[in-house]
């Protein structure tokens, strides 16, 4: 790994430290955080890599480079790359009816009033099309969001009852029939009127299995872990590197901080699992992750693999929301997102920066980013030839103001 001096690409060292300075200081020191990894690179290199605390406080084991990190809903762009690597095939249209490929989305309804299983529901004014799983605008929702009678039916219909372990039930069935029974449940809204953080993603992956023939965790593999050699990366860790895997921490709402997964045999990451879905799941490092968004900077291409073309991450990295409206113009009554709501689109499976000003940090026009359910994070600026990556385990994402400190931090650092 090569890491060149942050002055050489316009970045001051003295200034990048002090936002790792900041995390030891306010957060690992204070015993909020077990420890944090952080990597800036720009114009193709990395400036900035550093890691501090531990990944398993009670063996004191320190956070290295070969940490392996659960990155929840960071899985979600690298199914978006999946399924639009199947759209330069034309094998889809954006606009196609998600029912074309999956019939059980067919003939969908939209909740009126009532509880699980007892609703009033009426039709959809128009089908759920690729897009709109994409972007979040299908009306599907998720078992987390904890704020309407469908979120509820969610947790009913996989048999969840902790919100920070709504994926855990998944695991019992695979992706087909996770599919059909969240089509069985009305939607929150007709597809493309609101934003709704969601399951979607996990359709798209369905997607990417029917249309590839291939199960998603092998089409990954095969088609962007191989390529862009993220050796560190998949649905579970294989036993001779679980020694590697963090402790996943979790704070409750007394602020009581516990083991949410271990990083260890006892792991739920430890064994390969029915369940893989497109919306979360993966385990990877930063120096993996790293390879997989320089990759969509460079405009589909990293170290001789060509994973998309250029044209078409530029499509993925545009606000498709309609009439260039923001998450917030669209957001469903606050549901949960894993960033700011203002100033901020949505692209094909990642956040879209329109308004620097709304979202009251420094990115750039044009800059995409999301994060998962663990605090970690990335954004990359293609305007400022800039990438980031926190990596921390956790839960809840939302707990501290983390991603915003360290855009405004590394942003600070510009000498250019």
């Amino acid at each position: 790994m090569k890491i060149v001096k942050p002055e050489s690409v316009g970045l001051s060292a003295v200034r990048l430290k002090s936002f790792d300075d900041m995390l030891m200081n306010k957060y690992i020191g204070l015993n909020k955080l077990a420890g944090t990894q952080t990597l800036i690179a720009r114009k193709g290199e990395i400036a900035h890599f550093h890691s501090q605390g531990n990944r398993d406080i009670e063996k004191n084991l320190p956070i290295n480079e070969d940490t392996l990190f659960r990155i929840y809903s960071m899985t979600k762009p690298v199914t978006g790359v999946a399924l639009m690597q199947l759209f330069e095939q034309g094998l889809f249209q954006l606009s196609d009816p998600v029912s074309k490929f999956l019939p059980e989305f067919k003939n969908q309804q939209v909740y009126i009033s009532g509880s699980f299983p007892m609703f009033i529901t009426e039709p959809v004014k128009r089908e759920i099309l690729v897009r709109d799983l994409l972007t979040h605008t299908s009306g599907l929702s998720y078992s987390i969001n904890y704020k309407s009678h469908v979120d509820e039916a969610y947790r009913k219909a996989f048999n969840i009852s902790d919100p920070t372990a709504s994926l855990v039930a998944k695991e019992k069935i695979d992706l087909e029939e996770f599919c059909k029974r969240i089509a069985s449940l009305p939607l929150e809204f007709s597809p493309g009127e609101q934003w709704l953080y969601s399951v979607s993603i996990d359709v798209c992956a369905r997607l990417v299995e029917v249309m590839s023939g291939k199960k998603i965790d092998e089409y990954f593999e095969e088609n962007i872990f191989k390529p862009l050699e993220m050796n560190n990366t998949g649905f579970y860790v294989p036993e001779e590197n679980l020694k590697n895997l963090a402790v996943c921490y979790h704070r409750d709402i007394n602020k009581k901080i516990t083991v949410h997964d271990p990083g260890d045999a006892k792991s739920r990451y430890s064994a390969p699992r029915d369940f893989n879905g497109g919306g979360s799941g993966l385990i990877s490092t930063a120096l993996d992750y790293y390879k997989f968004l320089q990759m969509l900077l460079n405009g589909g291409e990293y170290n001789g693999s060509r994973i998309l073309s250029r044209k078409t991450v530029e499509l993925m990295t545009l606000n498709h929301l309609p009439n260039n409206k923001t998450m917030a113009d669209m957001g469903s009554s606050g549901g949960f997102s894993e960033v700011r709501y203002n100033g901020m689109g949505y692209g094909l499976s990642m956040a879209v920066t329109t308004d620097p000003a709304a979202s009251q940090n420094p990115l750039s026009t044009g800059s995409f980013n999301w994060g998962g359910m663990a605090s970690t994070y990335f954004w990359v600026d293609p305007k400022e030839d800039l990438l980031g990556i926190f990596m921390t385990q956790f839960i809840p994402s939302d707990a501290f103001p983390l991603r915003p400190q360290m855009q405004t931090m590394v942003y600070g650092s510009f000498i250019d």
